[in-house]
């Protein structure tokens, strides 16, 4: 069955530029990892050239001495203690606007100037300023503001005076409280006051001895013929092993 088939399997001829076999072979190319990294791996046998005065390694070593804080403050160290133009440190201009800055900043200095004229300062008596100060320290003022009556000589039968002392004796805190003066001293108990009885009260409804009565207190006799207790007296007798 398969002889034919057989035969027929060696005498086919396929021709190697049809489109089949060139999209074969460019899937293959495609796909192949060989050809994927064979330029990388020719470059890598091929070497590195770096050179020291190659503009990448110059890029590094200027970046690397920028971000140096040593390189940083190298040229600042080696300029200390040599300055030069300036005989002394007052005619430095650096120096004076620090000290002029730092004279500004004084809170001392800068009220000296005030501090000074304060004393020097003369105003008029009769200035507006001072004269409303003065009405307004007199309306301000507590002692202006009472003004305490003179002792008047008043007849001690006249009616307005002794109805004075009716209404100061009616004020009076004294007058007012005399009639309790009697309960000064006496003592009190606490038997039989609002409080004592409510808290008995509530002593009492709390009470369980008063609320509940024992079952043993309560008189009960039992009756021997009930069917309840006949019953009872069967079962126990045929339930006795005697």
């Amino acid at each position: 069955y398969t002889e034919a088939w057989d035969a027929d399997k060696k005498s086919i001829h396929v021709m190697p530029d049809t489109p089949d076999i060139l999209l074969a072979k460019a899937n293959a190319a495609n796909v192949s990892n060989k050809l994927y990294v064979k330029a990388w791996e020719e470059a890598k046998k091929k070497g590195y050239d770096m050179r020291a005065d190659a503009i990448p390694i110059k890029t590094a070593k200027a970046s690397r001495d920028i971000a140096s804080d040593y390189k940083y403050k190298e040229t600042h160290e080696k300029e200390k203690g040599h300055y030069i133009g300036c005989p002394s440190a007052k005619e430095d201009p650096k120096l004076a606007w620090a000290a002029r800055a730092m004279a500004l900043q004084n809170d001392r200095l800068y009220k000296k100037a005030y501090n000074d004229s304060k004393t020097q300062i003369h105003i008029p008596v009769d200035a507006m300023s001072v004269q409303a100060a003065k009405e307004c320290q007199t309306l301000v003022s507590d002692i202006d503001y009472r003004q305490y009556l003179h002792q008047w000589t008043c007849l001690p039968d006249q009616n307005d005076v002794i109805h004075a002392r009716q209404a100061y004796d009616l004020q009076s805190d004294n007058v007012y409280k005399s009639d309790l003066e009697w309960l000064r001293g006496i003592g009190w108990l606490t038997e039989g006051s609002v409080d004592v009885v409510k808290a008995k009260k509530a002593q009492e409804l709390l009470n369980d001895r008063l609320y509940r009565t024992r079952p043993e207190q309560l008189k009960f006799t039992s009756i021997t013929d009930s069917p309840d207790v006949v019953l009872a007296k069967t079962n126990a007798m045929q339930l006795s092993d005697v």
